[in-house]
């Protein structure tokens, strides 16, 4: 399988790599200060996939490596950490759903998810296009700026229907949590009827993540191994200047030596 084509110094990250990010610099601190607006509202789950697009996994683990693995019977942060670096994954999720212990669903948070690959790119076109090179999840320079400035004009528009919005660069996009409480009731055919209403007003935004039907999202602080950058909690006055290809805030320690 061809690799994906990735902006200049982004890059598939090995399992030594993965190993060493998730044993010295994944920072349970930072994760426990992202979650708690929710854990204590309700159980957490999280989830990990060792190596569906990267096809980089442990080889005992070879038979799960395309599989969704979740993480729910934990004793705390420390023990999820443990699992993660046991898995060694491409990628770090947690379930927007709030759970009971029983594993009845108290709510969901809202989020909207921007990938460059979605856009229509002046250099590599349509995502259309991009699936026939099989290059779906590739993405370019052009693309990145493209939809960093898609997150800056959505995140101006929410601001208008919700008061607290947190920005979290993803490794290859962005996406926009929603930490409004009301917004944990909201039924599906109010995310649904959000998401439609601003495709329609031609936002950049993934439905299924928006409506609900998709519930995993990646982690803050994790490492995203495809591209080798860190998923990090940016503000929207920091977003203009971002630059994830060269800014050593998303870069793991392998990578700043």
């Amino acid at each position: 399988m061809s690799r994906y084509i990735l902006p200049s110094g982004m890059r598939y990250t090995s399992l030594a790599e993965r190993e060493l990010f998730y044993r010295q610099e994944f920072d349970l601190k930072q994760v426990s200060e992202w979650l708690k607006p929710f854990e204590s509202l309700g159980h957490i789950v999280f989830a990990v996939i060792m190596g569906r697009h990267t096809h980089i996994f442990r080889k005992e683990y070879a038979e799960d490596a395309d599989a969704t693995i979740l993480i729910d019977d934990y004793a705390g942060l420390e023990d999820v950490k443990t699992q993660i670096h046991e898995f060694l994954p491409e990628s770090v999720y947690y379930d927007r759903n709030l759970y009971t212990s029983a594993g009845k669903i108290l709510g969901q948070e809202l989020a909207f998810d921007l990938d460059p690959e979605n856009l229509t790119c002046p250099i590599h076109g349509t995502l259309e296009d991009k699936m026939r090179r099989r290059q779906g999840l590739g993405f370019c320079e052009t693309e990145l700026e493209m939809v960093k400035e898609e997150t800056v004009k959505l995140c101006e528009r929410l601001e208008q229907l919700f008061s607290h919005l947190q920005i979290v660069y993803s490794g290859r996009g962005f996406h926009i949590h929603v930490l409004d409480k009301e917004t944990l009731g909201w039924k599906r055919r109010e995310r649904s009827s959000l998401a439609r209403k601003l495709t329609k007003e031609g936002f950049l935004i993934d439905e299924w993540v928006t409506s609900g039907g998709m519930r995993l999202i990646r982690l803050p602080h994790s490492l995203h191994g495809m591209v080798s950058r860190i998923a990090l909690p940016i503000t929207v006055d920091e977003l203009p200047s971002f630059d994830p290809v060269t800014d050593r805030c998303c870069l793991p320690r392998f990578l700043r030596r």
